[in-house]
């Protein structure tokens, strides 16, 4: 049995089936990661998203930014932006059925040596905060009364985590982290504007993974969310949003030995704005 990590689908649901193909996936036998943003601003974010479904126990994916845009947009709590392509699924006959699934996957999914989150950690966190954290977040997304989560769920404050946080300002700090972030200061205060290269980051602030002494380097962390940065493979760092929605590629790694998969992405037919 072979497990393979997948970067960002975000409703590019051809190029996945052709990159199966090209890995020679067979559901008897393998494993699928999916790193979070399955939906939104490709042509097929409802097949996508019902693939996913579908494979049960035999894939798991991490909650993304656009996923969660995909739950809160549903509820009516946050407009649908031009560029999106959701309106299948709001429309779908098995909408309830498939956004109900959708909230109650996790923000971060922990096994042997390898922790997958849509976008990053902050550096104080150890892995297995960062797991205790996410369920935390988890409780709240699948609780009865989730739209009281949902209403309070979007900010950018605060910027930074403290152990003393409680409440709504708790559990948007651990979501915030898990699901956009891409840069910070070495103390861990948080910047969301950015999302290109990293030559372009400001001043003062690094890649979440590049953080002098982060502590949650026990395991290798398995993302996507960035495409600016493209493919990053290290010892502790596996980056797969290679930028498929923009043309790009659709990247798979076979976490047993590391070896890459890839296949290439039509262009878009229009830009959509990044996020």
């Amino acid at each position: 049995m072979a497990t393979y990590a997948i970067g960002d689908l975000q409703g590019c649901f051809a190029p996945l089936q052709q990159l199966l193909g090209e890995i020679g996936y067979s559901r008897s036998r393998d494993r699928l990661w999916f790193v979070g943003d399955v939906v939104n601003r490709g042509p097929a974010s409802l097949e996508a998203l019902r693939f996913v479904r579908d494979l049960g126990t035999d894939a798991v994916m991490v909650l993304g930014n656009h996923d969660l845009h995909l739950l809160v947009s549903a509820w009516g709590g946050r407009k649908i932006h031009k560029d999106d392509t959701l309106d299948d699924i709001l429309a779908a006959p098995d909408r309830v059925e498939l956004l109900d699934w959708l909230r109650r996957q996790p923000l971060m999914h922990v096994e042997d040596d390898y922790a997958m989150v849509h976008a990053g950690l902050l550096p104080q966190w150890t892995i297995g905060q960062a797991s205790d954290l996410a369920r935390e977040a988890e409780v709240a997304l699948r609780a009865d009364d989730y739209e009281a989560f949902y209403a309070r769920m979007y900010g950018n404050d605060p910027e930074r985590w403290h152990d003393s946080l409680a409440g709504w300002d708790r559990l948007r700090v651990i979501v915030n982290a898990m699901t956009r972030l891409r840069i910070c200061t070495p103390d861990g205060v948080m910047e969301f504007a950015h999302k290109g290269e990293l030559a372009d980051i400001p001043e003062g602030y690094l890649p979440w993974f590049d953080v002098p002494a982060r502590r949650s380097t026990s395991h290798t962390i398995v993302c996507g969310h960035w495409s600016a940065l493209g493919l990053r493979s290290g010892s502790r760092l596996l980056a797969l949003d290679t930028g498929c929605l923009w043309g790009r590629a659709l990247t798979a790694v076979r976490l047993e030995d590391r070896k890459l998969f890839s296949v290439a992405c039509p262009a878009p037919a229009k830009k959509a704005r990044q996020q």
